[in-house]
């Protein structure tokens, strides 16, 4: 594709404006990547750890150094990384089931979550399949301010309705297919602290997809008591194949731990299969591949500004999570973004996306990602439902380099006839 002379000039003017932007995120890149090697350095981290294990596991010493590195990177008590969590719905599906009980009550303070958890809590109520709902859990949710912030003072005016039966205060840090904010681990932190002054039995649960290596302390060292992420979004790096982490206090993460295996057994068992490599270079990878994310997003956001598009955040704004949105308001230039992005990635470039009816949306969604990964969100990517206003939901770069041609490309199709 022959990039237009409007989109080359465009990009060039948004890296010199945003120049001063992109030093912080290297900052922070740079800090980040020193917690880990901090991490794997107090850890004895060696080649033996590497060795797989199958069967049960036992005595698996790189997969259990592996749990301790996670922990200390995300500044938490406890925690468990595994490749066999599957993605981000799983493992938070494995944290609500291993802290709710019959007769709880879960409460969302950020509207309600991400799609594809609607089925795990049941918020349509009981249905036969296995959701929270089923197993006597009950929903509820307070919607966060106009301004995009939790609502303290309508959370804790539930948590009084309710008392102690809010067992899980579940706080979404990304925006998910909705309009809003996304939340700094220090905005979370704040509302943790605040909410569990109430309810001082209840568990933060974070959802920290998207966000992780964004801020310079993660949610749970400020006050949730747990929080949960997928291996082949920002904590992967793009490097682990699979997997997902739950990090937290060690009380909530052994909970979690005999959902995610059995009670009596927890964390004991479970074979590495190999992966244990992947997923530590992912987490070596990760500070400095989501520098490459958010500089993309940050690109993304000037360029589409400047042809005419709604986006948040705006060019220079501070991140949170690696998702840029660009709302089009017409689904003919959303497919068009789409497929730009797809044109430009490194796997099947030549596929042109079309929507279609996703398992777990109630909307058709239109998807590009063309990923050495199967779904991997720290990789290029752009989808979003295809109903009114017709919003994009872009993240992920490998490299800033891969994400800029991306972006260009979208552009490019964008502005064509």
């Amino acid at each position: 594709m022959n990039i237009p002379e409007k989109i080359l000039k465009l990009t060039a003017e948004a890296e010199r404006e945003l120049a001063p932007v992109f030093a912080e995120i290297d900052r922070r890149s740079f800090d980040g990547t020193v917690r880990v090697l901090e991490a794997f350095k107090e850890e004895r981290l060696s080649e033996a750890m590497f060795a797989a294990s199958t069967g049960y596991g036992y005595g698996d010493a790189g997969r259990d150094a592996a749990d301790r590195i996670c922990a200390k990177i995300f500044g938490a008590e406890a925690a468990f990384i595994r490749p066999s969590i599957l993605s981000g719905t799983h493992a938070i599906t494995v944290g609500l089931f291993g802290l709710l009980r019959p007769g709880d009550v879960m409460l969302s303070v950020t509207n309600a979550p991400y799609d594809t958890l609607h089925d795990v809590i049941g918020i349509k109520g009981a249905d036969g399949t296995g959701s929270l709902a089923d197993f006597g859990v009950t929903y509820d949710q307070v919607d966060m301010t106009p301004d995009g912030r939790i609502d303290i003072e309508g959370a804790k005016a539930k948590l009084a309705e309710y008392g102690d039966r809010v067992r899980v205060i579940f706080i979404q840090r990304s925006k998910g297919y909705i309009l809003r904010r996304s939340l700094s681990s220090e905005e979370i932190g704040e509302a943790a602290r605040a909410l569990k002054a109430v309810s001082p039995k209840s568990f933060v649960v974070v959802d920290n997809c998207y966000g992780e290596f964004t801020c310079d302390k993660e949610p749970c060292a400020l006050g949730a008591d747990m929080i949960i992420g997928s291996l082949i979004k920002n904590a992967g790096g793009g490097m682990a194949d699979i997997g997902g982490y739950i990090a937290g206090t060690a009380e909530a993460v052994e909970l979690a731990g005999y959902r995610l295996t059995c009670p009596g057994v927890g964390l004991e068992v479970g074979a590495s299969l190999g992966q244990t490599r992947n997923i530590l270079k992912g987490l070596f990878y990760a500070p400095h591949t989501t520098a490459q994310a958010l500089k993309t997003a940050h690109l993304t956001a000037y360029i589409f500004e400047k042809l005419g598009y709604e986006v948040s955040p705006k060019a220079g704004e501070m991140r949170n999570d690696i998702i840029q949105t660009v709302t089009f308001r017409d689904p003919v230039a959303m497919v068009k973004f789409c497929r730009g992005i797809q044109f430009a990635s490194p796997i099947d470039s030549h596929v042109s996306p079309e929507p279609w009816d996703m398992p777990g949306y109630d909307d058709p969604v239109v998807m590009a990602a063309g990923a050495f990964t199967g779904g991997s969100s720290i990789e290029l990517s752009a989808d979003g439902p295809m109903r009114d206003p017709y919003t994009a939901f872009m993240q992920g770069g490998l490299t800033y380099e891969s994400g800029r041609y991306g972006i260009m490309c979208a552009a490019g199709y964008v502005i064509s006839e």
